[in-house]
């Protein structure tokens, strides 16, 4: 294990330049510019806290993850597929020797979390310190004996970007924890939990599980809800450099803050229509019960829940397909797919745009110029829990400059965002 000053001393001589190489430069491209990522908030570390030079640390990297198939599933115990991004939260942590959690973000207030009061605060609800709290609360639910930490954080995950920024942070806290105090005992799926159990509870966000999947396990995987305390991870063995297309991420501008309520609203309205066959969740309604039914639930529920429960039904299948698609390598039929998928969370999800503020809707006006710009080829759709934020292209490699060009004389410059899949989830990058 690395002391501090040892572990700065490896990044200086390019001691670690493999395993930064390994999630960040894989072909060997900005590995200058990992190396001084890492460096700089390893020396934040040692400038902030001024741990003792023998003080055992590691670096820690908590990515993003997109969301490629099932909108809105997880939370109905359907299936998803999903993927960490290189976009991610690197920190540079070291144990304090004290019982409590003390972070510096980049860009953010001091955070200090005491491990001796871990219950739930209301009024932390949507911050940092919710999430920091909730999963050292978890873990000592399961009986770790876990203490405090010093780290320093600087983050590559757009906030509000769909890429789940509050996932990479529980998965980034998480591994921090497991490693210096559990002896490494929680596998990617229970910290997975974890961030879950953290998000759900503290931080006050009804969500499914597949932020916290996709942002653990690494790689594109297919996950399959119906036992969320067992769910069924397959890796998708596809090589998306090799397809022909780029992975787009396009920042709208939008904000996701105050829409808590709707994200809240598609998980009731789904539940609804599940509570009128006596059932907690969709994916226990066989489908043929629930289209018979549409003329009652109508009445019941009214049409926007009715609507929100066939988007279950077909984008938890179209998942399944997505997956298949890509085992046997058809990927034009994978595209069709997901731009089925984002013509159904558009009309019939609605989470394109919150009614709460129809003059803002940023997310179809660029599904819009997408399609423009696309000319019918590649496929989009809206990304993550929408109403706001970013929108999803596959696009052909040929037309990726006049793409982000055309995307950006609206959006503004540097809002489209080309992202490789990489192979590593929530990871220990040295310790």
């Amino acid at each position: 294990m690395y002391s501090c000053t040892q572990l700065l001393q490896a990044l200086e001589d390019g001691s670690l330049d493999q395993r930064l190489a390994l999630v960040y430069a894989p072909d060997g491209a900005g590995l200058d510019q990992a190396r001084t990522r890492a460096l700089r908030v390893t020396n934040s570390l040692l400038k902030t806290f001024a741990p003792p030079s023998q003080s055992p640390a590691g670096l820690f990297s908590g990515p993003g993850r997109t969301e490629i198939g099932g909108n809105h599933t997880d939370h109905q115990r359907g299936h998803v597929l999903c993927a960490s991004v290189d976009m991610d939260m690197l920190a540079c942590a070291a144990p304090n020797g004290s019982r409590r959690i003390r972070i510096q973000s980049e860009g953010y207030p001091f955070l200090e979390v005491d491990l001796d009061g871990l219950a739930l605060r209301p009024e932390e609800a949507n911050s940092s310190a919710a999430l920091v709290r909730g999963v050292a609360a978890k873990l000592v639910q399961k009986g770790y004996p876990i203490a405090g930490f010093d780290a320093c954080i600087t983050s590559s995950v757009l906030s509000g970007s769909g890429l789940s920024s509050s996932a990479a942070y529980e998965i980034l806290v998480g591994n921090i924890l497991n490693h210096f105090f559990c002896g490494g005992a929680l596998d990617a799926i229970e910290l997975a939990k974890v961030g879950q159990y953290a998000e759900n509870v503290y931080f006050g966000k009804p969500c499914g599980l597949m932020d916290q999947m996709g942002a653990s396990i690494g790689g594109a995987v297919a996950i399959d809800f119906q036992d969320p305390a067992n769910p069924v991870v397959v890796q998708a063995d596809y090589d998306f450099a090799q397809s022909g297309h780029a992975l787009c991420i396009i920042d709208t501008g939008s904000c996701h803050a105050d829409l808590t309520g709707d994200y809240a609203d598609i998980t009731t309205e789904m539940g609804g229509v599940a509570a009128c066959f006596d059932k907690e969740v969709l994916r226990e309604v066989p489908e043929e019960e629930f289209r018979a039914a549409i003329p009652h639930l109508r009445q019941v529920c009214g049409d926007r829940a009715v609507l929100r429960a066939l988007h279950y039904y077909d984008d938890d299948r179209r998942a399944v397909q997505e997956a298949e698609a890509l085992k046997r390598g058809d990927f034009a039929a994978f595209l069709a797919l997901v731009n089925a998928s984002g013509l159904s969370s558009s009309l019939h999800l609605q989470n394109a745009w919150s009614p709460a503020n129809p003059k803002q809707q940023a997310i179809p006006l660029a599904l819009a110029l997408g399609r423009e710009l696309l000319g019918g080829s590649g496929a989009l759709r809206v990304h993550g829990g929408g109403f706001a934020g970013t929108i999803q292209a596959f696009v052909p490699t040929e037309q990726l400059e006049a793409f982000k060009a055309g995307m950006e004389a609206v959006l503004g410059q540097g809002k489209c965002h080309v992202l490789r899949i990489r192979p590593q989830g929530g990871w220990v990058v040295a310790s």
